[in-house]
């Protein structure tokens, strides 16, 4: 479904300020899989979002989606096939537009596009019933400005936006990072829910290494542009925050004894 073949990118390069953002990455997420993604600042994770989405196009290799090699695809193409979750609220969806209109865009996103209305009877009823299973109350709200919602109600319409018309790989990019507990762990239900009810590709970066455990069936661990840990099944099950802290110190040991050899 998603296939990264020794991706790299470095910004700033030939500068005082060259960084090695991504390091021959080699990542393959089958059909289904939700793969939670964790790391430090400036471990890469954001950029690794940004060439599948196609915001940022690799320096060397090849990002692979559905067999379709789209390595230089631009995103706006991109979007037919990917559906993206941002970490602000405010991002993803257009304020001054009602909800109702803001789901019609979402639906036309991988459609031939044509001069009907956008918002007619017919998907009126079928935007509700999508609104029903956050359980919010914004199917009665369909003509309300998006820009009156709360960050959870508005996150939840993004997330929503991002994965009824069924994306083969869905991004979430620290999607509940900025809201409050309470809401954070709505957010992540819906998004658990969704995922398994579409049975969406789903890669999910997150700070909160709880969440990372408790998410998905996978998870990966980046630093310094490399993929430096990635488990799955019994073994992400079986794993804490103190052994995934321990892990990734002492794979950071090891990598700073291998470098310190190749200086030496």
């Amino acid at each position: 479904m998603l296939k990264l073949k020794q991706v790299s990118i470095t910004f700033n390069e030939g500068t005082l300020d060259e960084k090695r953002a991504l390091k021959h990455i080699n990542l393959e997420l089958k059909k289904g899989e939700f793969v939670t993604v964790i790391g430090g600042n400036g471990a890469g994770k954001s950029t690794l979002m940004n060439v599948i989405s196609g915001n940022l196009i690799a320096d060397t290799g090849n990002v692979i989606i559905n067999g379709q090699d789209v390595t230089y695809l631009p995103e706006y193409k991109r979007a037919r096939f990917i559906g993206r979750v941002f970490q602000d609220p405010m991002a993803g969806t257009a304020p001054s537009m009602t909800i109702e209109e803001n789901l019609a865009m979402a639906y036309s996103r991988n459609k031939k596009r044509t001069l009907k209305l956008g918002v007619t009877r017919q998907r009126r009823k079928m935007f509700q019933e999508y609104l029903s299973t956050l359980n919010l109350g914004l199917e009665d709200r369909l003509t309300a400005k998006v820009g009156l919602l709360s960050g959870g109600e508005r996150q939840a319409l993004s997330l929503l936006m991002a994965t009824f018309t069924e994306p083969d790989i869905l991004l979430l990019d620290e999607h509940t990072a900025a809201l409050d507990p309470a809401r954070a762990e709505l957010v992540s239900q819906i998004t658990s829910e969704l995922v398994e009810k579409y049975e969406l590709t789903t890669l999910m970066v997150t700070h909160n290494m709880q969440q990372a455990l408790e998410m998905g069936d996978r998870l990966i661990m980046m630093d310094a542009g490399q993929i430096i840990l990635d488990v799955s099944g019994e073994d992400k099950q079986k794993l804490t925050i103190q052994q995934l802290l321990e892990e990734f110190q002492r794979i950071r040991g090891r990598q700073f004894v291998n470098d310190q050899t190749v200086l030496g």
